[in-house]
């Protein structure tokens, strides 16, 4: 159903009027980013955005007027036909008087009523976007708890985690095994919400009801569990930290539990739990003692677990994997590497899956970005963890090796920070490009010590809360009082990445060099030979510069690109 058709029956008409009175109270508002959007953004060269981005994207009155501080949602789950019925209790603060405000719901999915206060409040539907109009004024600094039930199909994926959906399968003996990934197209697919990355909400309660067969299985901690009538049982879930509404998720399936703990340096002891499927339980247990050294390495560069209250759960998944806040999705079928396979081969001494969604429950979890535009925030820090874990369980030069392994996989045909207000992400590139340019960076800093302070220091900085890139990068450049924006401008905002153009002259006791970027000035120190097989300082700009060298004539000039991402280009002659 669509538009109009979605609206609940006896209100079309006081509808139509509430969708009338929004539009013309945000028009101007819209018209304005709306146009700076269309003019200019063209995604992969070929969508164009439109009024349904802008309404998902944008933080506009309709959405600010009001800050999430906590859902209370409840899910029925009925494996058999593959539809869920529930309701979510949604409490809020006005940030201002309004009468008017904004919830996101896919359109596929019904809206049976939405009350406030025990009164039925009038809505309507566009594209995804509902818009309640309350019977009174919400006042500034107020909490109210905002009802709404529905219930529906929600989109199956297809191509789990990566296409966003309900995922119905079922496992090896018939059992239905069910599970939910909605990174990108949002949490709103399948339960209504304010779905803006800007807004967690501070925490949640998440009750799952299944067939009494079954487990149900979601982000926090069980705090309940109980038998209902007619076959069904009822799994109440508490989230106590603020969460990205994505993360929210399910696991329906006949599961088997084990536990064990992580003991930190502090002596702080962190619940570990696991729901795996029966049959894999012994398998399970030897592949997850990987687990506790992860954490040793994690807690050494990144500070403690941030959700020690919810616990740590791994959950097998009927897909690869998802960083599900304190209730990971884990789907690599107990193999080494990501499913089987990594380019650099040292990956096959670990498990990518456990090791890259850990990763997020400090990146992308606790740190994360305020509009999807800048989730390189947590994928490029997240692919880095990987990098991190690696030096910690090896050493440097395997991490060296670690990193320099995904430059093939790099596409350089976009910036990997994407369009604002309108929910799309930067180039997938995010996930490789990103861990290199923290690597990059770290060698241009040329301070370990430092670099090592900027990491936590992020971690401290912003954790449960939405941030941007921008936000991060000036924190960058606060700690070390260096003007790095000709860095981040070119390896995030610009496709390509620097070129080293260089000539050597006079049998090759001349050097001369510059950058070719697409920032002007663009000016990163880099090491190179220029002594022997020593790696020295040079300090290119954008302009031609000239320095002596001291290279024997067996000896190789080479710029250290093991330890910076740039392309390296010999010069024509003059």
């Amino acid at each position: 159903m669509v538009g109009m058709n979605n609206i609940s029956k006896g209100n079309a008409y006081l509808a139509l009027n509430s969708v009338n009175m929004i539009r013309s109270t945000i028009v101007c508002f819209l018209f304005i980013c709306f146009h700076q959007s269309l003019s200019a953004q063209l995604f992969g060269g070929e969508e164009l955005l439109s009024r349904a981005d802008t309404l998902r994207g944008m933080l506009t009155p309709l959405r600010t007027c009001f800050d999430v501080k906590h859902y209370d949602l409840t899910v029925k789950i009925f494996p058999d036909s593959q539809r869920i019925e529930g309701v979510n209790i949604i409490t809020f603060q006005a940030e201002r008087n309004f009468e008017t405000m904004q919830l996101d719901f896919f359109e596929n999915m019904p809206i049976e009523s939405i009350t406030l206060g025990g009164q039925s409040q009038r809505f309507a539907r566009e594209f995804n976007a509902v818009f309640v109009d309350l019977k009174s004024k919400a006042v500034k600094g107020e909490l109210y708890k905002l009802e709404v039930r529905f219930s529906g199909k929600p989109i199956a994926a297809q191509n789990p985690p990566w296409d966003g959906g309900f995922v119905w399968k079922k496992d090896k003996f018939g059992n239905p095994w069910i599970g939910v990934a909605c990174e990108g197209i949002g949490a709103s697919l399948w339960w209504p919400n304010k779905d803006h990355l800007s807004d967690k909400p501070d925490s949640m309660n998440i009750s799952l009801i299944v067939p009494d067969t079954l487990m149900g299985i979601s982000n926090g901690s069980l705090i309940n569990e109980q038998e209902l009538e007619n076959g069904w049982k009822k799994f109440d879930w508490k989230v106590t930290y603020p969460m990205i509404n994505y993360n929210t998720t399910v696991y329906v399936g006949k599961y088997a539990f084990f536990n064990d703990t992580f003991v930190s340096k502090t002596g702080e002891v962190l619940p570990l739990h696991y729901y795996v499927l029966p049959h894999n339980l012994n398998k399970a247990k030897e592949h997850f003692e990987q687990v506790k050294p992860m954490f040793t390495c994690f807690e050494q560069y990144f500070g403690k677990y941030p959700f020690g209250c919810d616990t740590y759960k791994l959950v097998e998944a009927p897909y690869l994997g998802m960083e599900h806040q304190s209730a990971i999705a884990y789907g690599n079928n107990y193999k080494s590497g990501y499913a089987g396979m990594d380019y650099s081969r040292i990956g096959l001494d670990f498990d990518y899956i456990i090791i890259h969604e850990t990763g997020h429950e400090w990146w992308g979890n606790a740190v994360s970005c305020s509009d999807i535009a800048d989730l390189w925030i947590h994928e490029g820090f997240c692919t880095y963890s990987e990098a991190l874990y690696v030096e910690c369980m090896f050493d440097y030069q395997t991490a060296l090796a670690y990193v320099n392994a995904k430059k093939p996989t790099i596409g350089n045909r976009q910036p990997i920070i994407g369009p604002y207000n309108v929910n799309r992400e930067g180039s997938g590139d995010m996930y490789s490009k990103g861990m290199l340019l923290l690597n990059t960076l770290r060698h241009v800093i040329n301070n370990d010590k430092l670099w090592w302070e900027i990491i936590k220091g992020l971690v401290d900085e912003f954790s449960y809360k939405s941030t941007s890139s921008a936000a991060i990068e000036n924190f960058i450049m606060d700690k070390t009082a260096i003007d790095l924006r000709y860095f981040f401008d070119q390896y995030l905002r610009h496709a390509a990445i620097p070129v080293f153009e260089y000539r050597l002259k006079k049998k090759n006791k001349i050097l001369e060099y510059r950058w070719v970027a697409d920032v002007p000035g663009f000016r990163m120190p880099i090491q190179a030979t220029l002594l022997n097989n020593r790696l020295d300082w040079i300090y290119p700009t954008t302009e031609w510069q000239i320095r002596e060298t001291q290279l024997g004539k067996k000896d190789v000039f080479r710029v250290a690109e093991e330890l910076y991402y740039v392309n390296v280009r010999k010069a024509g002659k003059k």
